[in-house]
């Protein structure tokens, strides 16, 4: 892991956790920075996309990049299920754009079994790939002696 992903990955952490925090963004901001995180999502995938390209070609094929890339993409799916859904229920972002959704009583409680499904798919992630943070975070170290 370099330093350019390690910063994205992080990046994509924070606003993810500030997104999914109501108390302190409350509804409409919640819902405008939401669609921030579409983009930084995006520019994660960019970030790994030589990784995704490396496992589709099969390069270097094992169980563990295959499952890897099997597990990536469930939580791309419940992402855009959150993204959807949270565009459908909006009170902030359709009302500007002059837009409404119907089916808010469908959206609204998929929307919240989504975004717990994603909060868990994440932490999941980030446990799967702790050694990379660990190893990447103790050669920062390393070098600062030097």
């Amino acid at each position: 892991m370099d330093k350019r992903n390690l910063v994205v990955d992080l990046a994509a952490l924070a606003v993810y956790l500030l997104v999914a925090n109501l108390a302190i963004t409350g509804i409409g901001f919640h819902e405008w920075l939401g669609l921030g995180v579409f983009i930084v999502f995006f520019v994660h995938v960019l970030v790994h996309m030589d990784w995704i390209i490396e496992v589709l070609r099969g390069l270097r094929p094992s169980w563990n990049r295959t499952g890897s890339l099997a597990f990536n993409l469930l939580m791309a799916l419940v992402f855009m299920m959150v993204m959807v859904s949270g565009i459908l229920i909006s009170g902030a972002v359709l009302p500007t754009l002059g837009l409404y959704a119907k089916g808010y009583y469908f959206w609204n409680p998929l929307h919240a079994m989504s975004a717990k499904m994603l909060l868990a798919l994440l932490l999941v992630h980030m446990v799967v790939h702790w050694k990379w943070f660990a190893v990447w975070f103790k050669k920062g170290r390393r070098g600062d002696r030097e």
